[in-house]
C-alpha cells in the first residue's frame, strides 16, 4: 500500500491565510515588535512587522488559518506594557519563509 504522502499532497492541503494589521495605541516603544515576532515563531507564522512613522506597528502575517487566527487575537492586546486601541485589518498576499522585523 502506497504511503498517504505520496497519494496526497500535504504540503497542498494546507491552506494558508495572508493579512496585514496595523495596530493603534500605545505600541512602540514596549517590545511590541520583539513580542510579536516571538508568538508568531511560537504559532508558526511567517511574514514582517515594523514601526510606522505615525506611531503605530504594521505587519503582513501567512500561516494556517488558526494560527493566524490566534496572532490576530494576540495583536489586540499585545505585550504587558501595550495599550492597543484597535487593529485594522485587511486581505493580503505574498510568499514569506520566516517572520522578521523590518524598518
Amino acid at each position: 500500500m502506497e504511503s498517504f504522502s505520496k497519494i496526497f499532497d500535504v504540503s497542498q492541503a494546507v491552506s494558508k491565510k495572508t493579512l496585514r494589521l496595523v495596530i493603534f495605541g500605545r505600541v512602540q516603544g514596549v517590545f511590541f515588535r520583539d513580542s510579536m515576532r516571538r508568538e508568531a515563531e511560537k504559532l508558526g507564522i511567517s511574514g514582517w512587522v515594523r514601526n510606522r512613522i505615525d506611531g503605530t506597528v504594521e505587519a503582513a502575517v501567512q500561516g494556517a488559518p488558526a494560527s493566524i487566527d490566534a496572532i490576530v487575537y494576540w495583536a489586540h492586546h499585545g505585550p504587558r506594557n501595550a495599550q492597543v486601541v484597535g487593529v485594522e485589518i485587511e486581505p493580503y498576499s505574498g510568499s514569506y519563509t520566516s517572520f522578521e522585523i523590518t524598518e
